[in-house]
């Protein structure tokens, strides 16, 4: 096998012939005699003259190319128990290698499965109705399931995040996700790909248990002993994998109350803005326009005021707005994208670092940001009426202070509130806001217009709380309690969190004097 690397324009980059003939070029091979497939694939659009860069892997005709086959469980009916708590991507992942290990996976999601969550999702987006249990945060999948499905990981372990993605593409993905720098495989499909993995963990002798809630910890000895379900039902378990997502609050309030040790942490806040897609494309691609050979168009933006980052976070190209709350008297966003990322608009958090430094009491209140987060919720719930509505805003108005007099259509489901944000959200955020989005428009010429429009507050960018853990991924207090992913402060999206999932079960055999390692 050889490997060719060169830059193409997007319409060479669909034409297979020409690829041959560039590939037969780079290589000095004769064009019959080889076969070609994509390795990654890019866009380079710093330039007016737009490039697509190009990797494949080339094989000599009487090569085969092996199938991908990286998932290999066994029958764990009879082998010993784990506790996995959450059936996110962290805990279907920690189950699914505990297939690989030898190690029966008992799984328990506080909310539904996959597609009756759909069902209280259409009540949340139609009559602003918060399902506390089963909403775009809570249910099988997790957070990413409905709000996107993006695989992008900054991980630099590569060896990890290749095996994570063959993982879906065992259970349904495209191999396409394989192959592009920003992979994605939209909310569209990662619903079935969810139901497979379900499958395949039942199949092969573990267990899921739906609408089963964690609602207390047994501790004996400073060691896990056991778990209680839904108030009521005590289950015995010496190893608890805590996979429940940066937005379990009960969870990080129960270990507060059983004096385990929590630490506040770092996380960040703003709003979730809106463009026309159109707009971010015309920017990003130099004035280039309805074209069949670019994905729409999406952006990274950084800047520094007053000494604290604010950026863009989970940008959404043709993408829509959802409302995220896990409860009634707050109001969150997100966005997502569908597979086609074909929507007509496009959409970003834009954030504002938030450090446990900022609060009094730091040093002694583990929730002191978690707090903050909810008050923020919490504030423009009442701004908006009290309701599932969104307080709104105009960008160059925000920026002016003005109230919008009007608001443009917005993928927001439930509705919009016209409201000046500068008086909802608390100054450490807005002013930095205001300075970020002048200096965005600099970067970005047309980004700071009054055609996007901000829906606050974007507030569960990662968890306010971090669950400690040592080097053997167990609580340095707690022995048998692995603290997992998102919600224990150590991962930052889909591939990152089931990838934690995979180590923490490794962990688990580790302590048994076993060998456990990614085949």
């Amino acid at each position: 096998m050889n490997i060719a690397q060169f830059q193409v324009t997007p319409e060479q980059a669909q034409d297979d012939d020409f690829l041959r003939g560039k590939i037969s070029e780079e290589l000095q091979l004769n064009a019959d005699s080889f076969h070609f497939h994509w390795k990654r694939r890019s866009i380079d659009a710093r330039k007016r003259q737009i490039k697509i860069n190009c990797t494949f892997d080339v094989y000599s005709n009487n090569e085969e190319v092996s199938a991908i086959s990286s998932f290999h469980p066994k029958d764990v009916s009879s082998a010993k128990s784990i506790s996995i708590i959450g059936a996110g991507p962290a805990g279907l992942f920690a189950g699914l290698r505990a297939l690989e290990v030898g190690l029966k996976p008992i799984i328990f999601e506080r909310g539904k499965d996959v597609r009756s969550r759909r069902r209280d999702l259409a009540i949340l987006n139609k009559e602003g109705i918060v399902n506390p249990e089963s909403n775009y945060c809570y249910g099988e999948g997790g957070a990413g399931t409905y709000s996107d499905g993006k695989l992008y990981t900054r991980s630099k372990k590569r060896g990890d995040v290749e095996k994570a993605l063959e993982w879906f593409v065992e259970f349904g993905a495209t191999e396409e996700i394989l192959v592009d720098a920003h992979p994605h495989i939209g909310t569209n499909k990662l619903p079935q790909i969810i139901v497979g993995m379900r499958e395949k963990i039942i199949e092969f002798g573990g267990e899921i248990h739906f609408e089963s809630k964690m609602t207390d910890l047994f501790i004996e000895d400073n060691r896990i002993s056991g778990i209680e379900i839904n108030g009521t039902q005590r289950l015995d378990f010496d190893n608890l994998i805590l996979a429940t997502g940066h937005s379990a609050r009960d969870i990080y309030h129960l270990l507060h109350r059983k004096g385990i040790q929590i630490n506040a942490k770092a996380f960040a806040l703003g709003v979730r803005i809106e463009h026309p897609q159109l707009q971010i494309d015309k920017i990003q691609y130099h004035g280039r326009l309805n074209d069949d050979f670019l994905p729409p168009a999406s952006y990274s933006l950084v800047t520094q005021v007053d000494g604290r980052g604010v950026y863009s976070f989970c940008m959404c190209p043709g993408g829509i707005v959802a409302p995220c709350a896990t409860e009634q008297e707050e109001v969150v966003t997100n966005g997502w994208s569908p597979s086609k990322r074909n929507n007509p608009y496009s959409n970003s958090g834009i954030v504002v670092s938030v450090y446990p430094e900022d609060f009094k009491g730091h040093e002694t209140n583990p929730l002191v940001c978690l707090e903050f987060q909810q008050k923020v919720e919490r504030d423009c719930w009442e701004a908006a009426g009290k309701t599932q509505h969104v307080p709104a805003q105009r960008m160059q108005d925000f920026v002016d202070g003005k109230v919008s007099e009007s608001l443009p259509k917005s993928s927001y489901q439930p509705g919009l509130t016209s409201v000046d944000l500068n008086t909802v959200l608390p100054p450490m955020i807005a002013d930095r806001l205001r300075e970020a989005f002048t200096d965005f428009g600099r970067k970005m010429h047309g980004y700071l217009t009054n055609e996007a429009i901000l829906h606050a507050p974007e507030s569960r960018t990662s968890s306010p709380v971090q669950i400690p853990r040592g080097k053997d991924f167990q609580h340095p207090e707690i022995e048998g309690l692995y603290p997992c992913a998102e919600g224990a402060g150590y991962a930052g999206g889909i591939i990152s969190a089931g990838i934690d999932g995979m180590k923490c079960v490794d962990a688990i055999v580790d302590k048994s004097n076993n060998t456990a390692v990614f085949n």
